[in-house]
């Protein structure tokens, strides 16, 4: 019996290669997609269905990989530990020449956002960001432009300094921790991505409705899709072109739904372009 192990490990691997060679969703590389607080990241039935909806397109299988930063996101890309991610949309991402981008989102029918300024649903006074003088402030995430830029460019292009302005700010490393933060009066205020908060405000407005919009921005280009420049044309166009048709389909059409995204376009790089006018003010003296 022992001299024919040899032979029998070798029938079981021949057995395996075979069944590689038959099964080849198991022979490919996942296409790894890094999720940040862009995206509502605590909805995992919907980022399944969503897995299922590319793995269909692309003949190939798909891992979402979910951080709770974007600078970690982003080390993920350098490190080639992913290929792909949604992202925000400041210079570091949409003009980095490692970065493709992909695709950008429609939210209410258009590829743009707004940063919100929220403040407690009782605080009635509170008309503006020029009000939260001394108050204590919460951001985002220090690469989010509705998050964290948004409002410091707004205090600086008055001649204010946005570190003082303040009596005291923090991160939450998410919008919707944000959100939660001025809900429970752990914040006076926050900035916060427009998506985040009419999408929470739609699927329930429990949290949302003990917090109030105190101020708008304009428009902003959508946080994109971004590639890798490594990632192959090949396997680049036919990730644009599923997500570019998911309203074609019922499973697509049912994921960005759930998304409250009206579908995807192709980037257009001139709308990303104010984010940087504002990194380059806010980097003078």
């Amino acid at each position: 019996m022992q001299a024919n192990r040899p032979g029998q490990y070798l029938l079981v691997l021949l057995g395996l290669a075979l069944f590689l060679c038959g099964n080849p969703a198991w022979a490919v590389q996942p296409l790894r997609i890094g999720l940040t607080p862009t995206f509502l990241n605590e909805r995992h039935a919907l980022i399944a269905d969503w897995r299922v909806y590319l793995e269909s397109k692309l003949g190939r299988p798909v891992a979402f990989v979910l951080k709770d930063s974007y600078e970690e996101t982003m080390e993920l890309l350098h490190q080639r530990q992913i290929q792909v991610a949604w992202l925000c949309d400041c210079p570091h991402v949409t003009a980095n020449p490692e970065f493709r981008l992909l695709a950008t989102p429609l939210f209410q029918g258009r590829p743009y956002y707004r940063s919100y300024v929220i403040v407690p649903e009782h605080d009635k006074g509170t008309r503006g960001l020029l009000d939260l003088k001394d108050k204590v402030f919460a951001y985002s995430d220090p690469y989010s432009n509705a998050g964290f830029m948004n409002p410091r460019y707004a205090l600086k292009k008055r001649g204010i300094d946005p570190d003082t302005f303040f009596r005291r700010t923090f991160f939450t490393h998410s919008h919707r921790k944000a959100i939660e933060a001025v809900a429970v009066g752990v914040a006076d205020a926050a900035s916060v991505s427009s998506y985040i908060w009419e999408t929470l405000d739609r699927q329930g407005p429990a949290l949302t409705g003990r917090t109030r919009i105190a101020a708008r921005s304009e428009e902003y280009g959508f946080p994109p899709l971004v590639a890798y420049h490594t990632l192959p044309a090949r396997e680049f166009d036919a990730l644009q072109q599923a997500l570019l048709t998911m309203t074609a389909d019922p499973l697509g059409r049912e994921v960005l739904e759930r998304m409250n995204l009206d579908g995807f376009a192709r980037p257009r790089p001139e709308i990303y372009r104010p984010v940087g006018e504002m990194v380059r003010f806010m980097e003078r003296k």
